[in-house]
């Protein structure tokens, strides 16, 4: 036996329209040593269907004015209900849908407290527990097999709470679950503002933190092998190679390398052929002269080889190069007498990495000038982004023979990279985790892959005008295909963004389950409104007026939506991304 609010008036679709009855205006009801909550917005009944309750909740109320007796002055109001179906109780468990509908005249009645909390807690045995329901004050412990076994998005607008959900949710995850989770998962954090480098989600033995940075060469670096390195698509990825031109020519010089051995001989042999080819061709080519000079300005080469190749003319009416007023000819006279000896001694023993993939960009360059398989000017701008750049990629990638060896929990922190850098580097290690994960998982999974990019707009934001069509399209394609076959291979995706609305739709669509905290934004509410099935109407309207730390739960794995206060995590726990106090630092 419980408490009786009212009965059913109108059934009309799968809305419900319920007469209250005088006593359901009291804000709270104790029976039986239960407690229950009066009706208002949000709250639950339950409707008698036989043997089963139908769950609804209350979406509004209004009073319908009668006159008690037509000659009597004093009307009469009867407060009325609309309530909407969100599932059932059968055999003392709640399940989801809209399977049954009431008939008029049935009862309604109030849910106790843990009723109201079995709705939203399907494992009453968990202990991951995040938060509390905002109303009810209930502990909620989520489904973390069904979570963590999904693409996530926490959203929400700068100082709303969203960093301190993200923490608490791997936090509790790795709390109750680190020694199996260690087995059989891997998780990458991208960190744009360093704000989980300290004593955040798990302990350091558990826990490695790459700290990235372009302001020194004495900082970490991300390892990549020399097969990952030596990639056409990587080195695509890093300078930002147009499709039709500069993508084929990184692909010849991977080719080549491949064709002709890394090793260091290969390379001097090829730098030597290239300089007796240039200086010596019976059609003298002024850009691959140019060319020539700027390679010996940033190699290890012989003081007297550096200067006597910028010494080197080309006089344009003659069409042909000359050295110090002697002209280089076909009998190779000039050639052999002040550069054969200089040349022979190149030497690149210690080579490696970026310096020598410069290297080998502008020999190949030389080469397709000198037998006019390549057009300059499509090409030069890929050089100059390649030594522009070059110096900056070193600083936060290194080349390794071994294979990068991972923690359970890897924490790489961008904070200290510029601009541009922050935008290339993770899709870069986006795509070595996935090639990494897919190539050696089987079928099905039996390890997984979790991708957590903190501040996702910084590299998902498909409004971004400084980069190239070309270049934004692949990037967010690269996600796009992660989070759409991800899946498959125990591969997950967990974002947040204080902007959704900059980010891919196509990846916000994607995703399975949503914590979104305050956003006031028209175009982010846009956005979540057309993307996000699952979101009722009163928990949209709820979104603009969430305080700080409360969310909208919603998603696959939730049978109706929920408004969840995370709880706030231990001083030392929390990330770095609080306000600063004014009142303290201004004292």
């Amino acid at each position: 036996m419980t408490i009786s609010v009212g009965e059913v008036i109108a059934v009309v679709g799968v809305e419900i329209e319920i007469r209250a009855f005088e006593n359901s205006n009291v804000e709270t009801h104790f029976f039986n040593g239960d407690k229950y909550n009066g009706i208002s917005i949000r709250e639950f009944v339950s409707i008698e269907h036989g043997f089963r309750q139908i769950i609804c909740v209350i979406e509004g109320e209004y009073l319908d004015e009668k006159t008690a007796d037509k000659s009597g002055p004093q009307p009469k109001y009867i407060r009325k209900l609309k309530a909407k179906p969100i599932g059932y109780f059968e055999d003392g468990e709640f399940r989801d849908g809209i399977k049954f509908l009431p008939k008029i005249g049935d009862k309604a009645h109030l849910l106790s407290e843990s009723s109201v909390g079995s709705i939203f807690d399907g494992d009453t045995n968990s202990q991951f527990v995040i938060g509390k329901l905002l109303k009810e004050e209930l502990d909620v412990s989520l489904p973390w097999q069904k979570v963590f076994n999904s693409h996530l998005g926490i959203f929400g607008n700068t100082g709303s709470g969203k960093s301190n959900t993200l923490t608490k949710l791997f936090t509790v995850l790795f709390e109750n679950k680190i020694e199996k989770v260690a087995q059989r998962s891997k998780f990458v954090f991208l960190d744009f503002n360093g704000e989980y480098t300290g004593e955040q989600l798990t302990g350091e033995e558990h826990k490695s933190v790459i700290r990235l940075s372009t302001r020194t060469g004495e900082a970490d670096k991300f390892m990549l092998t020399e097969d990952e390195f030596w990639d056409a698509e990587t080195l695509g990825i890093l300078f930002h190679a147009t499709t039709n031109t500069q993508k084929p020519f990184l692909r010849r010089i991977v080719e080549g390398r491949k064709t002709y051995e890394a090793e260091a001989d290969g390379l001097s042999d090829f730098a030597k052929a290239m300089f007796a080819k240039t200086l010596r061709s019976e059609h003298p080519n002024p850009e691959a002269l140019e060319l020539l000079k700027s390679l010996s300005t940033h190699l290890d080469l012989s003081a007297e080889l550096k200067s006597a190749i910028h010494n080197v003319g080309y006089h344009r009416n003659n069409s042909a190069f000359y050295y110090h007023g002697n002209y280089f000819n076909v009998d190779d006279a000039t050639y052999n007498a002040f550069f054969r000896e200089l040349v022979d001694a190149i030497d690149f023993a210690e080579i490696n990495g970026f310096r020598e993939l410069q290297v080998r960009a502008e020999l190949k360059l030389i080469s397709d000038l000198l037998y006019g398989s390549v057009q300059y000017e499509h090409i030069q701008p890929l050089m100059r982004r390649i030594d522009a750049m070059m110096t900056d990629f070193s600083k936060v990638l290194g080349v390794a023979n071994d294979d990068h060896v991972d923690n359970t929990v890897t924490v790489i922190s961008l904070r200290e990279c510029k601009q541009d850098i922050k935008k290339t580097i993770p899709i870069l290690i986006a795509k070595h985790y996935y090639e990494l994960h897919k190539t050696s998982v089987q079928s099905p999974p039996n390890k997984t892959m979790h991708i957590v990019i903190d501040e996702a707009h910084n590299i998902l934001s498909q409004q971004s005008n400084r980069e190239a069509e070309s270049w934004k399209d692949y990037r967010l394609e690269l996600f796009e295909e992660i989070i759409k076959e991800g899946r498959k291979f125990g591969i997950y995706i967990t974002i947040s963004s204080q902007r959704p609305a900059d980010i891919s739709p196509t990846i916000v669509s994607q995703l399975h389950n949503y914590f979104i905290h305050r956003l006031v934004n028209d175009r982010d509410l846009a956005l979540l409104e057309n993307t996000i099935s699952t979101l009722d109407r009163i928990s949209r309207g709820q979104i603009p007026n969430l305080p700080q730390g409360a969310c909208v739960v919603t998603g696959t794995t939730f049978d109706v939506p929920m408004l969840l206060q995370i709880d706030k995590l231990p001083k030392h726990q929390e990330p770095d991304s609080s306000d600063v106090n004014l009142e303290e630092l201004w004292h």
